[in-house]
Protein backbone atom coordinates (compact mmCIF):
# COMPACT_ATOMS: atom_id res chain seq x y z
CA UNK A 1 0.00 0.00 0.00
CA UNK A 2 1.28 3.19 -0.90
CA UNK A 3 0.91 6.51 1.28
CA UNK A 4 -1.91 6.94 3.92
CA UNK A 5 -3.92 9.98 4.53
CA UNK A 6 -5.92 8.49 6.78
CA UNK A 7 -4.12 7.08 9.57
CA UNK A 8 -6.76 6.00 12.29
CA UNK A 9 -9.05 4.13 9.99
CA UNK A 10 -6.20 2.08 8.50
CA UNK A 11 -4.94 1.14 12.06
CA UNK A 12 -9.00 0.85 12.82
CA UNK A 13 -9.62 -1.35 10.04
CA UNK A 14 -6.27 -3.33 10.02
CA UNK A 15 -7.32 -4.24 13.72
CA UNK A 16 -9.68 -6.27 15.47
CA UNK A 17 -12.31 -4.05 13.67
CA UNK A 18 -11.44 -4.75 9.97
CA UNK A 19 -11.05 -8.78 11.29
CA UNK A 20 -14.80 -9.25 12.37
CA UNK A 21 -15.83 -7.92 9.53
CA UNK A 22 -13.75 -10.37 7.15
CA UNK A 23 -14.32 -13.12 9.42
CA UNK A 24 -18.36 -12.14 9.41
CA UNK A 25 -18.53 -11.01 6.19
CA UNK A 26 -21.68 -13.01 5.37
CA UNK A 27 -23.30 -11.20 8.03
CA UNK A 28 -22.49 -7.81 7.54
CA UNK A 29 -23.11 -8.29 3.45
CA UNK A 30 -26.90 -9.40 4.52
CA UNK A 31 -27.17 -6.58 6.79
CA UNK A 32 -26.35 -4.27 3.54
CA UNK A 33 -28.05 -6.44 0.77
CA UNK A 34 -30.95 -3.82 0.71
CA UNK A 35 -28.86 -1.07 -0.34
CA UNK A 36 -27.77 -2.93 -3.47
CA UNK A 37 -30.65 -2.44 -5.64
CA UNK A 38 -31.07 1.35 -5.19
CA UNK A 39 -26.99 1.75 -5.96
CA UNK A 40 -26.98 -0.28 -8.73
CA UNK A 41 -30.08 1.17 -9.97
CA UNK A 42 -28.67 4.33 -10.19
CA UNK A 43 -25.39 3.36 -11.34
CA UNK A 44 -26.45 2.19 -14.35
CA UNK A 45 -23.40 -0.34 -14.85
CA UNK A 46 -23.00 -1.35 -18.55
CA UNK A 47 -21.54 -4.60 -19.61
CA UNK A 48 -18.09 -2.92 -20.83
CA UNK A 49 -17.95 -0.77 -18.28
CA UNK A 50 -14.27 -0.05 -16.39
CA UNK A 51 -15.88 0.32 -12.82
CA UNK A 52 -14.10 1.53 -9.33
CA UNK A 53 -15.22 0.66 -6.12
CA UNK A 54 -14.32 2.94 -3.32
CA UNK A 55 -13.96 1.62 -0.02
CA UNK A 56 -14.71 -2.20 -1.29
CA UNK A 57 -14.34 -4.35 1.88
CA UNK A 58 -14.56 -7.49 1.49
CA UNK A 59 -15.95 -6.68 -2.22
CA UNK A 60 -19.73 -7.99 -2.26
CA UNK A 61 -20.64 -4.80 -4.52
CA UNK A 62 -17.59 -5.43 -6.38
CA UNK A 63 -18.51 -8.72 -7.51
CA UNK A 64 -22.21 -7.72 -8.10
CA UNK A 65 -20.22 -5.29 -10.55
CA UNK A 66 -17.96 -7.26 -12.07
CA UNK A 67 -21.47 -9.47 -13.17
CA UNK A 68 -22.53 -5.91 -14.63
CA UNK A 69 -19.52 -5.32 -16.28
CA UNK A 70 -19.17 -8.17 -17.77
CA UNK A 71 -16.87 -6.97 -20.69
CA UNK A 72 -15.21 -4.60 -18.57
CA UNK A 73 -13.32 -4.37 -15.53
CA UNK A 74 -13.82 -3.71 -11.87
CA UNK A 75 -11.32 -2.62 -9.35
CA UNK A 76 -11.85 -2.65 -5.51
CA UNK A 77 -9.62 -0.40 -3.79
CA UNK A 78 -9.89 -0.61 0.44
CA UNK A 79 -7.73 0.18 2.97
CA UNK A 80 -8.23 -3.36 4.96
CA UNK A 81 -6.19 -6.09 4.36
CA UNK A 82 -7.85 -8.62 6.18
CA UNK A 83 -11.33 -7.46 4.54
CA UNK A 84 -9.49 -7.74 1.01
CA UNK A 85 -8.30 -11.28 1.60
CA UNK A 86 -11.41 -12.23 2.15
CA UNK A 87 -12.67 -10.55 -1.18
CA UNK A 88 -10.52 -12.09 -3.51
CA UNK A 89 -10.88 -15.54 -1.90
CA UNK A 90 -14.75 -14.94 -2.65
CA UNK A 91 -14.10 -13.84 -5.88
CA UNK A 92 -11.30 -16.57 -7.01
CA UNK A 93 -14.72 -19.07 -5.32
CA UNK A 94 -16.62 -17.17 -7.72
CA UNK A 95 -14.76 -17.41 -10.53
CA UNK A 96 -14.68 -14.00 -11.54
CA UNK A 97 -11.60 -12.81 -13.96
CA UNK A 98 -12.54 -9.41 -14.28
CA UNK A 99 -12.07 -8.23 -11.36
CA UNK A 100 -9.28 -6.95 -9.32
CA UNK A 101 -8.60 -5.53 -5.66
CA UNK A 102 -6.00 -3.25 -4.52
CA UNK A 103 -5.02 -1.88 -0.98
CA UNK A 104 -5.06 1.88 -0.35
CA UNK A 105 -6.41 5.03 0.99
CA UNK A 106 -8.76 6.25 -2.26
CA UNK A 107 -8.09 9.53 -0.66
CA UNK A 108 -4.46 9.52 -1.93
CA UNK A 109 -4.07 6.19 -4.39
CA UNK A 110 -2.41 7.15 -7.41
CA UNK A 111 -5.53 5.90 -9.46
CA UNK A 112 -4.71 5.94 -13.03
CA UNK A 113 -6.38 9.05 -14.73
CA UNK A 114 -9.39 9.11 -16.50
CA UNK A 115 -9.48 5.24 -16.09
CA UNK A 116 -12.81 4.39 -14.93
CA UNK A 117 -16.21 4.99 -16.27
CA UNK A 118 -18.33 4.87 -12.94
CA UNK A 119 -16.80 4.89 -9.32
CA UNK A 120 -18.94 3.57 -6.82
CA UNK A 121 -19.36 2.55 -3.24
CA UNK A 122 -21.68 1.68 -0.40
CA UNK A 123 -20.64 3.63 2.33
CA UNK A 124 -17.17 3.52 2.04
CA UNK A 125 -16.76 6.87 1.48
CA UNK A 126 -17.39 8.19 4.59
CA UNK A 127 -14.86 7.87 6.35
CA UNK A 128 -12.06 10.36 4.82
CA UNK A 129 -10.50 12.78 6.50
CA UNK A 130 -10.74 15.48 3.64
CA UNK A 131 -13.61 14.39 1.80
CA UNK A 132 -13.11 17.27 -0.71
CA UNK A 133 -9.60 16.12 -1.34
CA UNK A 134 -11.09 12.30 -1.71
CA UNK A 135 -13.57 12.79 -3.97
CA UNK A 136 -11.07 15.15 -6.13
CA UNK A 137 -8.85 12.83 -6.22
CA UNK A 138 -11.54 10.07 -7.48
CA UNK A 139 -12.67 12.53 -9.77
CA UNK A 140 -9.35 12.31 -11.65
CA UNK A 141 -10.12 8.72 -11.94
CA UNK A 142 -12.90 9.26 -14.24
CA UNK A 143 -13.00 9.60 -17.47
CA UNK A 144 -14.30 13.08 -18.74
CA UNK A 145 -18.55 12.64 -18.04
CA UNK A 146 -17.22 9.58 -15.76
CA UNK A 147 -20.15 9.38 -13.03
CA UNK A 148 -19.84 8.68 -9.52
CA UNK A 149 -22.52 7.18 -7.43
CA UNK A 150 -22.39 6.42 -4.05
CA UNK A 151 -25.07 5.57 -0.49
CA UNK A 152 -24.55 6.84 2.75
CA UNK A 153 -26.38 7.26 5.73
CA UNK A 154 -28.95 9.77 6.61
CA UNK A 155 -28.97 11.66 9.73
CA UNK A 156 -29.57 9.85 13.18
CA UNK A 157 -33.62 9.80 13.85
CA UNK A 158 -34.29 9.62 9.97
CA UNK A 159 -35.19 5.73 10.75
CA UNK A 160 -37.81 5.53 13.67
CA UNK A 161 -37.97 1.72 13.51
CA UNK A 162 -34.05 1.43 14.11
CA UNK A 163 -34.54 4.08 17.07
CA UNK A 164 -37.07 2.28 18.11
CA UNK A 165 -35.89 -1.16 17.89
CA UNK A 166 -32.30 0.25 19.88
CA UNK A 167 -33.35 2.61 22.07
CA UNK A 168 -32.41 0.73 25.17
CA UNK A 169 -28.82 0.97 24.08
CA UNK A 170 -28.68 4.66 22.85
CA UNK A 171 -27.82 5.84 26.46
CA UNK A 172 -24.61 3.89 26.38
CA UNK A 173 -23.37 4.96 22.86
CA UNK A 174 -21.54 7.90 24.02
CA UNK A 175 -19.06 7.74 20.98
CA UNK A 176 -17.80 5.98 17.87
CA UNK A 177 -15.18 3.46 17.78
CA UNK A 178 -12.15 4.09 15.83
CA UNK A 179 -13.53 2.87 12.68
CA UNK A 180 -16.89 4.05 13.01
CA UNK A 181 -15.57 7.96 13.18
CA UNK A 182 -16.67 9.71 9.88
CA UNK A 183 -19.83 7.71 9.74
CA UNK A 184 -21.54 10.63 10.36
CA UNK A 185 -19.60 12.81 7.82
CA UNK A 186 -22.07 12.61 4.90
CA UNK A 187 -25.67 12.64 6.37
CA UNK A 188 -26.37 16.12 5.41
CA UNK A 189 -27.50 16.94 1.85
CA UNK A 190 -26.20 20.35 1.72
CA UNK A 191 -23.01 19.45 2.92
CA UNK A 192 -22.70 16.84 0.22
CA UNK A 193 -23.52 19.32 -2.63
CA UNK A 194 -20.71 21.64 -1.40
CA UNK A 195 -18.01 18.64 -1.19
CA UNK A 196 -18.41 17.51 -4.43
CA UNK A 197 -18.90 20.40 -6.01
CA UNK A 198 -15.79 21.83 -4.37
CA UNK A 199 -14.23 18.61 -5.65
CA UNK A 200 -15.27 19.41 -8.96
CA UNK A 201 -18.35 17.51 -10.05
CA UNK A 202 -21.32 18.55 -11.51
CA UNK A 203 -25.10 17.58 -11.97
CA UNK A 204 -24.77 15.95 -8.37
CA UNK A 205 -28.47 14.11 -7.44
CA UNK A 206 -29.28 13.32 -3.87
CA UNK A 207 -32.55 10.85 -3.55
CA UNK A 208 -33.47 9.66 -0.11
CA UNK A 209 -34.26 5.79 -0.55
CA UNK A 210 -35.75 3.67 2.60
CA UNK A 211 -33.50 0.06 2.78
CA UNK A 212 -34.54 -2.77 4.88
CA UNK A 213 -31.63 -3.65 7.57
CA UNK A 214 -31.44 -7.55 8.20
CA UNK A 215 -29.71 -7.77 12.00
CA UNK A 216 -30.12 -11.30 12.04
CA UNK A 217 -32.33 -14.90 11.96
CA UNK A 218 -34.28 -14.07 15.17
CA UNK A 219 -34.27 -11.68 17.88
CA UNK A 220 -31.83 -13.42 19.82
CA UNK A 221 -28.99 -14.11 16.84
CA UNK A 222 -29.65 -10.36 15.92
CA UNK A 223 -28.90 -9.14 19.25
CA UNK A 224 -25.75 -11.91 19.42
CA UNK A 225 -24.29 -9.96 16.34
CA UNK A 226 -25.50 -6.21 17.28
CA UNK A 227 -23.27 -6.48 20.43
CA UNK A 228 -20.21 -7.86 18.48
CA UNK A 229 -19.80 -5.30 16.18
CA UNK A 230 -17.07 -3.19 16.79
CA UNK A 231 -18.81 0.52 17.64
CA UNK A 232 -21.33 -1.51 20.74
CA UNK A 233 -17.97 -3.57 21.75
CA UNK A 234 -16.25 -0.21 21.72
CA UNK A 235 -18.74 1.47 24.13
CA UNK A 236 -19.53 -1.35 26.52
CA UNK A 237 -16.00 -1.99 27.25
CA UNK A 238 -16.25 -0.41 31.03
CA UNK A 239 -20.36 -0.77 31.14
CA UNK A 240 -20.63 -3.49 34.02
CA UNK A 241 -21.64 -6.42 33.08
CA UNK A 242 -25.28 -6.62 34.86
CA UNK A 243 -25.92 -3.21 32.86
CA UNK A 244 -25.08 -4.89 29.57
CA UNK A 245 -26.94 -7.83 30.73
CA UNK A 246 -30.32 -5.79 31.02
CA UNK A 247 -29.94 -3.90 27.71
CA UNK A 248 -29.79 -7.30 25.95
CA UNK A 249 -32.23 -8.41 27.04
CA UNK A 250 -34.56 -5.09 26.52
CA UNK A 251 -33.41 -4.53 22.36
CA UNK A 252 -33.97 -8.39 22.20
CA UNK A 253 -37.70 -7.52 23.41
CA UNK A 254 -37.63 -4.95 20.88
CA UNK A 255 -36.34 -6.65 18.18
CA UNK A 256 -39.12 -9.10 18.11
CA UNK A 257 -41.17 -7.04 16.59
CA UNK A 258 -38.96 -6.80 13.90
CA UNK A 259 -38.91 -10.58 13.06
CA UNK A 260 -39.82 -12.08 9.87
CA UNK A 261 -39.80 -15.13 7.60
CA UNK A 262 -36.59 -13.37 6.24
CA UNK A 263 -35.15 -12.60 9.76
CA UNK A 264 -35.36 -9.58 12.19
CA UNK A 265 -35.60 -6.73 9.13
CA UNK A 266 -35.45 -2.85 10.74
CA UNK A 267 -36.12 -0.42 8.10
CA UNK A 268 -32.76 2.47 7.72
CA UNK A 269 -32.87 5.28 5.57
CA UNK A 270 -30.01 6.19 3.24
CA UNK A 271 -29.03 8.78 0.58
CA UNK A 272 -28.25 7.43 -2.87
CA UNK A 273 -26.02 10.17 -4.49
CA UNK A 274 -24.92 10.30 -7.75
CA UNK A 275 -22.65 12.98 -9.57
CA UNK A 276 -20.81 13.96 -12.81
CA UNK A 277 -17.35 14.52 -13.07
CA UNK A 278 -17.04 16.97 -16.40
Amino acid sequence: MQSIANIQQAEAWNGPEGIHWAEQADRYDAMGAGINAPLFDAARIGERDRVLDVGCGTGCVTRLAARRAARGTVTGVDISAPMLARARTAAEAEGLTNVTFEQGDAQVHPFPAGDFDIAISRGGVMFFNDHVAAFTNIGRALRPGGRLVFAAPQPGGSAPEHTRAFAALTPLMRGPSPAARGMGSLTDPAGIRHILTEAGFVDVSIAPVEVPVVWGRDASDAVEFYFATGPVRHNLAEVPTATIERVRDEVRSALREFETPAGVSVRGAIWVVSATQP
